[in-house]
């Protein structure tokens, strides 16, 4: 089997690169095909592997400045044909399922979200903060952008959500069905302490960005007066500190070694946004604390309320306090929410990538539909 890997693009760190991370190991051998790759960002490794980049790769400031150049991508992405592969398996948010193949070929889309901007642009527009003319050139772009990638979906032999929430959009704005197949968390580097280490402090860990919602939690601790500390870095910052009571501590970065250690001791972490999947609850669980998630998004798939955490129903601070302040973390088996977390693990993840692509190609091979249910997303429906 000849497979090639897509990915969007190459010039920062997030959850996509985690996904491709552990698919890069699965599959070895395969080229990764990208539309730019700035390698003095990326981690060193990334230099041992196949990176093939588009003709965009060499337009000015591309590497910092990716974004103003919006309308190519479609184009560039479009011209991509690749004809001397099996299986091509695009890891997307942006437009690399726009690329080309064989007529014969599997494309597989593992669709981490139908592109935010051009489907969900009021709420982009929103959580990033952009001005006015911003938002004025946008909107008749978005017109053709919604056409192409409405087009460029239906080249696509298989896609695979990341969540239910985003099998929903893939539906609503795409018209396909999908599978779901949940991102791969490393959960081995989490365990739970004994009950008597666990401390006062509830938790955040994320980036400090608007759509995060982590001002909810901040207006809630300050106004209960509960500990909270936030670990992460990001524009929205100083915003936050100015609504921050004496109760909720500002830790900045906090490097990867220490984040076990900080998981398991909190009483709770804290989910206040709606995300389409979320790595950070299934750590929290995987060091056998329970979650605090607004009731949406990628949440719904990862906690169990009254099991595994408890869910707040509007994205309110009143909403968030009238869970948070009746909340006993230690109602909860850690062990239990450990275990529970443990079906999200990066080596559940392989195992379901590799059989979907097996059964895909014995479906063509036999002419016939195809469709995988994967177990976790079985067991919550």
């Amino acid at each position: 089997m000849k497979l090639a890997l897509a990915h969007d693009w190459l010039n920062q760190m997030g959850g996509a690169e985690d996904v491709l991370e552990v698919l890069a190991r699965q599959y070895p051998a395969s080229p990764i095909f990208t539309s730019m790759y700035a390698p003095t960002v990326m981690p060193p490794h990334y230099g041992n592997w196949d990176i093939r980049t588009l003709w965009l790769d060499k337009l000015p400031a591309i590497h910092r400045r990716h974004q103003m150049y919006l309308p190519l991508y479609p184009l560039a992405w479009g011209d991509l044909r690749l004809r001397y592969y099996d299986v091509i398996l695009s890891n997307k948010s942006g437009f690399c399922h726009g690329l080309r193949c064989n007529p014969q070929a599997l494309h597989i889309c593992y669709c981490l979200t139908p592109t935010r901007y051009v489907w969900q642009l009021d709420e982009y527009l929103a959580g990033e903060g952009l001005g006015k003319l911003t938002e004025h050139l946008l909107r008749p772009l978005m017109v053709w952008l919604r056409r192409w990638d409405y087009a460029a979906a239906q080249r696509v032999s298989h896609f695979i959500a990341i969540s239910s929430a985003v099998q929903a959009r893939i539906r609503r704005f795409y018209q396909r069905e999908s599978s779901i197949i949940h991102p791969p968390v490393d959960t081995s580097r989490f365990q739970p302490c004994s009950t008597g280490d666990v401390q006062e402090y509830y938790l955040i860990v994320s980036r400090l960005v608007p759509y995060k919602r982590i001002d909810l939690a901040v207006r809630a601790a300050s106004e209960l007066g509960l500990p909270l500390k936030i670990a992460g870095s990001g524009r929205d910052l100083a915003r936050l500190k100015s609504l921050a009571g004496e109760t909720v501590e500002f830790l900045g970065y906090v490097p990867d070694a220490d984040l076990p250690p900080l998981m398991a001791q909190c009483r709770a972490l804290l989910f206040p946004g709606l995300e389409d999947f979320g790595i950070t609850p299934v750590q929290a669980q995987a060091a056998g604390r329970p979650v605090i998630a607004y009731r949406g998004g990628g949440a719904l798939d990862t906690v169990t309320e009254g099991v595994t955490g408890a869910f707040f129903d509007q994205l309110t601070a009143h909403s968030l306090k009238a869970v948070w302040r009746n909340f006993d973390a230690f109602a909860y088996n850690p062990q239990q929410i450990r275990s529970h977390a443990r079906q999200f693990d990066t080596s559940a993840f392989c195992r379901r990538i590799s059989a979907f692509i097996d059964g895909a190609r014995a479906a063509q091979r036999e002419n016939r539909d195809y469709h995988y249910d994967d177990p976790v997303a079985k067991a919550k429906r």
